[in-house]
């Protein structure tokens, strides 16, 4: 069987099985919880390397930069279950979404790239780019996400 063919049956069956999950109707029909969303801590993580990047860049520190450029560019995903549910919130902006996130893979790259170059107006140019692309994200989704995720309780 080809990988591909097993990756997708693989999927089907988590979904499938997700779906006949004791409780699942429930967790489907409410999408507040009361513990946080592993988003909510990938973000945190997110703004720590941010804050490490710059505290990096005015040392010209090139490669602690590209370290947490690359955290940030490879960041975790939250677990499939909770992705589920920030799809399907987020609805016809899934691609808007998905497309934020992959704006802020590619500056992140960019920016680790500069770096390990250590080309400083290149890092600041790149930095830039990372930063309007997280700053657009969240002026579309996080008040959005929070009062959905948070403030429901």
């Amino acid at each position: 069987m080809r990988p591909k063919r097993t990756i997708k049956i693989f999927a089907a069956g988590v979904i499938h099985a997700l779906l006949l999950w004791p409780g699942a109707m429930t967790w489907a029909n409410n999408d507040t919880q009361a513990e946080p969303l592993a988003l909510q801590k990938i973000m945190q993580d997110q703004g720590r390397y941010m804050q490490h990047i710059t505290d990096n860049i005015s040392r010209e520190n090139w490669q602690l930069v590209a370290k947490n450029a690359l955290l940030i560019a490879d960041h975790p995903q939250p677990p499939l279950t909770e992705k589920m549910r920030i799809l399907r919130f987020v609805g016809g902006d899934a691609g808007k979404y998905k497309n934020y996130d992959n704006k802020t893979y590619q500056a992140g790259q960019k920016l680790r790239q500069a770096a390990e170059h250590q080309d400083g107006p290149l890092v600041v140019s790149a930095f830039a780019m990372l930063q309007q692309s997280c700053l657009a994200c969240h002026q579309d989704f996080r008040k959005p996400f929070q009062e959905h995720f948070y403030e429901k309780r």
